[in-house]
């Protein structure tokens, strides 16, 4: 059940972001008197699941026939709406544009004016960039409407008095457990967000921070990597004390005799400090399986010896993990005081473009890292993306994910890759400062090559997912 309910949100999810990317083609087509010929959701090689064009649909709202041709097809009769059978992605068919949907034998014709090739190259530029315009477009809407719906809550990192714990590695930098980030740079953290605190901490050069509470800057190293911060342990994290306030019924903390009134001083040779270091030692024990790994291997990783502190001594016990290294322990989460935002509709817009701006050029910043060999290997296809979604529908989170995913789209299609939109409108920008059109020639064979880089990614995409799905990655 949980799995269906994250692949019906994905379908959900992409469906509207693709409908609305493709409008975003086809307003700006239709503005400037372009023919659009088809308008699809999913891909209708062969053939297709519906079709405005179908007689049978026809029939039921009313409307006459349209009589095929002699290829089989139908003439133009206005824009044919549709759903494909092929789900990945959406398309429109735009008359006189060189793409993957293109007519040859149309192309071989004098140009009409209401098609796409004869348009100004700053209206083509429009046309093509109009996907990903609608993409950021929906993004900001979505933000704008999760404040006004919901607000926001959130614990200020001044009010964080706990401070954070950090990694080995950020310890090496000249950071200490306790340590209140403040901010970097001239940044200053109003909240903690993991992603975006740690990616400005590894653009950043000197990092602010209150140690008992004095104000201390720390210089940041050269080089460092988002990827690798967000490696657990991560770089740095809010520091959560040990306080085990439940214990599951029948879990390995309650048959190994763990109570709340005690405190897990050691897990095998490593010392526990607070909530964090528990949850690490138990992630570490957990990375150490393997493909090779055989089951007497994960017993022997799961059998804990737990030094824990009572009122009245330090004791002994063992543990067995369950299969997947859960303890089967709660933790109470520090009494923070809560900041609750609402907004009103005109305060959430502008609240929300800002959202939609920070998360936008926090991914494309991200980019950078898809050259390395690290994140290469964490691209992901259909089931990462399903991955990131609840297993219980939540329509905050799903509305939160939804804008991820219009700006991770309106990003990626705006790449100078050919076939995609951003190398359609790579050639267009080309035009406009060159006063030189490409030819037809060179665009086709260019639309194959993008075809061909644009497959690649998606077999090395969901190929990763698979071998994940394994484990052999």
């Amino acid at each position: 059940m949980d799995i269906l309910i994250k692949a019906l949100q994905v379908i959900v999810a992409l469906s509207l972001l693709i409908i609305l990317h493709e409008g975003g083609h086809y307003f700006f087509a239709k503005l400037f008197k372009t023919r659009v010929e088809k308008f699809y959701l999913f891909f209708d090689t062969q053939f297709h699941l519906f079709s405005s064009y179908d007689n049978w649909f026809r029939r039921l709202i009313g409307k006459k026939p349209i009589p095929r041709n002699d290829q089989g097809g139908h003439d133009y009769h206005g824009t044919e709406y549709g759903i494909g059978w092929i789900p990945l992605g959406g398309y429109v068919k735009i008359s006189g544009m060189i793409d993957e949907s293109m007519d040859k034998e149309q192309m071989k014709q004098a140009p009409k004016p209401w098609e796409f090739r004869t348009k100004p190259a700053w209206q083509r530029l429009l046309i093509m960039l109009g996907g990903v315009i609608m993409n950021f477009i929906t993004a900001f809407a979505i933000y704008s409407m999760i404040l006004m719906v919901w607000g926001e809550s959130f614990v200020s990192t001044k009010d964080m008095t706990h401070g954070m714990k950090f990694s080995e590695q950020a310890k090496a930098d000249g950071f200490r457990d306790g340590d209140q980030l403040v901010g970097v740079d001239d940044k200053t953290f109003e909240k903690w967000h993991s992603g975006q605190c740690l990616r400005a901490l590894s653009n950043g050069r000197v990092a602010h921070v209150l140690r008992g509470g004095r104000p201390i800057d720390v210089t940041l190293p050269e080089g460092l990597s988002l990827l690798d911060m967000l490696e657990q342990p991560y770089y740095a994290s809010p520091l959560i004390p040990l306080h085990i306030d439940s214990i599951s019924a029948g879990s390995p903390a309650e048959q190994a005799g763990i109570t709340t009134d005690m405190t897990i001083r050691r897990i095998n040779n490593t010392d526990i400090h607070d909530f964090n270091d528990l949850l690490n030692t138990l992630s570490d024990l957990r990375g150490q399986l393997d493909d090779k790994s055989t089951h007497a291997d994960s017993i022997r990783l799961r059998t804990l010896t737990i030094a824990v502190q009572d009122a009245d001594s330090l004791r002994t016990l063992t543990a067995l993990l369950t299969p997947d290294f859960q303890l089967g322990v709660s933790n109470a989460n520090p009494d923070y005081d809560v900041t609750n935002r609402s907004y009103s509709f005109f305060a959430a817009i502008p609240a929300g473009i800002s959202y939609g701006w920070e998360q936008l050029t926090g991914y494309v910043n991200d980019l950078k890292y898809v050259f390395t060999k690290k994140g290469a290997k964490s691209m992901g296809g259909f089931v990462a993306i399903g991955n990131i979604f609840p297993s219980q529908w939540d329509w905050y989170a799903f509305w939160n994910l939804t804008a991820l995913l219009s700006i991770m789209l309106g990003v990626v299609n705006v790449l100078p890759i050919p076939a995609l939109d951003g190398g359609h409108a790579l050639f267009a920008i080309y035009e406009i400062i060159t006063r030189r059109k490409p030819s037809d020639k060179f665009l086709e064979r260019a639309q194959v090559v993008g075809m061909f880089i644009l497959l690649g990614l998606l077999l090395w995409a969901n190929g990763l997912d698979l071998l994940r799905l394994l484990g052999l990655v």
